[in-house]
């Protein structure tokens, strides 16, 4: 028996979507046909976060608690409206990558069971120079969301000492993500740099807050700079994006106002997140207005090379990189 289907008007193009009464997640009974309607309310600030550039699409082929899966490039039989962009990876492969232009092709997503966007920091018109510093303040075992508020007024004060603006959003989850728009004069080795140059001023200004080691056996109760989500091809859950999670929660994007008061990150979920777009706007409206430089970053990371500070850890999957240190972990490496 074939599956239900339905069409939707998009902007006046007609978008078709299979299994609309699926559930996606079980414990609230939100369907396919509710996501795609949920990214159709949100699809204006959601293409100005996240459209025309290179994204990951986290897609699952069930529910969230089932099997996912990352799709990069267009399948075959993708309408005329998605676009993609060739993309020049850490191990010098080169493959077409999906991009979003217009909220047709979010709801394409949609039927192509996309729960979670994951858009790179970069435009498809120049896919190496990023267009953000993104700084992921991620609660470690002992910490929460809290923790990372009470730290991203602190980082703020850093960014701007180096001449940036910080706008916030909530993960999703626990963490608080940190972006800074940039000018696209420095590739993403270069923004990685400066990112960890802000994180190491913030680790000395709050040791026992904030921490920039990347084993996890080391971190303690501290909020981690995830200075590897600045790497070329690592993302995070994009402004407006839901997460795998059975609450629903949407990544989204928050004012500092909203921070200082206490904000919930689980109010902020696939149903409600529409209704506080229609009642306060999008705090990020303005956010690529005024972009910054990473000059003043680049120069505390010569400092601190200066100073007998190296290369830190990149991810398992990545070459081996130039001034890198040893991939083993502390407690390992003392038993060898």
């Amino acid at each position: 028996m074939a599956s239900e289907r339905i069409t939707i008007d998009v902007g006046g193009r007609q978008a078709s979507l299979s299994s609309p009464n699926r559930v996606i997640w079980p414990e609230l009974g939100i369907t396919k046909h509710e996501l795609a309607e949920y990214v159709i309310a949100v699809a204006e600030p959601f293409l100005r976060a996240n459209g025309h550039r290179p994204v990951s699409l986290e897609r699952f082929a069930d529910t969230v608690d089932g099997e996912r899966f990352f799709s990069k490039n267009p399948p075959r039989g993708a309408p005329d409206y998605v676009h993609e962009v060739m993309c020049t990876y850490n191990s010098g492969r080169r493959h077409p990558q999906v991009v979003l232009d217009e909220a047709a092709a979010i709801v394409w997503a949609v039927q192509m069971n996309t729960v979670v966007f994951h858009p790179w920091a970069s435009l498809a018109r120049d896919t190496d120079n990023p267009v953000e510093l993104r700084i992921d303040l991620d609660p470690q075992p002992g910490t929460d969301f809290a923790d990372a508020a009470a730290v991203a007024p602190v980082l703020r004060e850093v960014l701007r000492e180096a001449g940036l603006e910080a706008w916030l959003k909530t993960s999703g989850n626990r963490g608080i993500h940190v972006f800074c728009p940039i000018e696209p004069t420095h590739e993403f080795l270069d923004v990685r740099h400066a990112v960890i140059a802000a994180g190491r001023e913030l680790a000395r200004r709050l040791p026992d807050a904030v921490t920039m080691d990347w084993w996890k056996e080391e971190r303690g109760q501290r909020i981690f700079i995830d200075f590897n989500q600045a790497n070329r091809d690592r993302t995070m859950a994009g402004a407006y994006s839901p997460r795998a999670l059975p609450s629903a929660t949407v990544a989204t994007p928050i004012s500092w106002d909203e921070l200082a008061d206490g904000v919930d990150p689980a109010a902020f979920t696939v149903r409600t997140v529409p209704q506080r777009l229609a009642e306060i706007g999008d705090p990020w409206a303005a956010l690529a207005d005024s972009p910054g430089r990473i000059d003043t970053l680049l120069a505390w990371w010569q400092r601190d090379l200066d100073a007998g500070l190296g290369e830190l850890p990149f991810p398992p999957e990545f070459p081996k990189m130039p001034g890198e240190p040893p991939r083993v972990q502390p407690s390992r490496a003392k038993k060898d």
